[in-house]
């Protein structure tokens, strides 16, 4: 089986997670958290990170960090991970869904639209016309290491005052290399940015994320709320409602090993994407999507638009698995999912075209040239 996208091991993890244990370490306290929330912050260049429980957990405290509150509207893409999205509902706000552009990201085009018509400016404050809601922040996820369109985005933010939370979730070290944000990291120039290490991350932890940002009383701050907000550890004094989102010391250890790997396994990614183009560019049923210009991106899925199809995506899939090659589809839009579906959902054109059109190919960092040739192969002759 050439699987879709599994962990890969090959520096100093075991390492690293036998001084954890040996040390006694190996629950929530530790110098291998420490030394993960650095080496972030140092690669990111950014002042401090905040290591926590998962990419979600980044994006939940993100958002109380952004003042959004019970009935405020906060505007999110369909195309993307519904763990996304779901913080916003933890808070009681309301989310409304954005189309995408043919990044794959977030449409800005129709943000600014949405924001120009469907809403009014009032003493500093976006109010939704329909609702009467305020409209608080925009969650920006850079989907599969692309990257949104951040100028018009953070343009439309100032605009309306509005907070800009960076999903960076797929995009730990894909860089903006064009115009006003040239040299910065994804997550780095919202509000606050949220990093992922799930299992199928670019690098992985096992679990757990990464907040970070350039403010560091803020930062300051969410460490405080990620740890449930203790004000005095020996009397057991809690002035605000914290979370238990801490990360493991087991985990960051893993971490530190793999960011050492981090560069080596983006040049990688970047390598087996090319390889793929070549083999499949004669091939007109088929078109591997472009990530945007001037940037360098991680490259962290695949994403095969399939243009002439007369099957069913899933009859595809089915028939690649049956060839011992795992793909997958594109998410389900989110605004069509049975939690979300009383929500409003903006002008959802172009998601659904590339949603019921693409499949993600297999991308580990140990995939071998012998295993893509064979996903090819296998494609070109498959029926659809």
């Amino acid at each position: 089986m050439i699987p879709l996208s599994v962990p890969n091991f090959e520096g100093n993890e075991e390492k690293y997670v036998i001084e954890a244990v040996r040390q006694g370490w190996v629950s929530t306290g530790g110098e291998y958290v420490d030394k993960l929330e650095s080496i972030i912050a140092t690669y990111a260049n950014i002042p401090a990170s905040v290591a926590c429980q998962s990419g979600t957990a980044a994006l939940h405290l993100a958002l109380l960090e952004c003042g959004v509150q019970s009935d405020n509207i906060v505007i999110v893409p369909t195309l993307t991970f519904i763990a996304a999205v779901n913080p916003v509902k933890y808070i009681g706000a309301y989310p409304v869904f954005m189309d995408c552009d043919d990044s794959l990201c977030m449409d800005a085009d129709k943000v600014r639209q949405f924001c120009e018509e469907e809403c009014f400016f009032e003493k500093d404050t976006l109010i939704h016309k329909q609702t009467g809601r305020k409209v608080k922040a925009i969650i920006v996820v850079h989907i599969f290491g692309n990257l949104a369109d951040m100028e018009k985005i953070m343009d439309i933010a100032e605009k309306y005052h509005l907070k800009i939370i960076e999903d960076a979730t797929e995009a730990l070290g894909s860089i903006y290399r064009y115009g006003k944000y040239d040299g910065k990291m994804a997550g780095t120039i919202g509000d606050f940015g949220a990093y992922s290490f799930n299992g199928n991350k670019i690098i992985t932890t096992g679990g757990g994320g990464m907040i970070v940002g350039t403010d560091e009383m803020h930062l300051k701050h969410l460490k405080y709320m990620s740890t449930q907000c203790k004000d005095d550890e020996h009397f057991y004094i809690h002035n605000e409602i914290g979370f238990n989102y801490r990360m493991t010391n087991v985990q960051a250890a893993i971490g530190v090993a793999q960011m050492e790997e981090l560069e080596e396994f983006i040049r990688r990614k970047n390598e087996n994407y090319s390889f793929y183009k070549e083999l499949l560019k004669d091939d007109d049923r088929f078109e591997l999507l472009d990530f945007r210009e001037s940037i360098r991106s991680n490259k962290w899925f695949y994403s095969l638009l399939i243009k002439k199809r007369t099957k069913n995506v899933k009859d595809i899939i089915i028939k690649l698995q049956n060839n011992s090659i795992q793909t997958r589809p594109i998410w389900g839009l989110i605004h069509e999912q049975k939690p979300y579906k009383k929500d409003i959902a903006y002008k959802i054109v172009k998601a659904h075209f590339y949603s019921d059109n693409i499949i993600n190919l297999p991308c580990s960092t140990n995939l071998s040239e012998k295993d893509i040739k064979q996903v090819v192969n296998v494609l070109k002759q498959t029926e659809v």
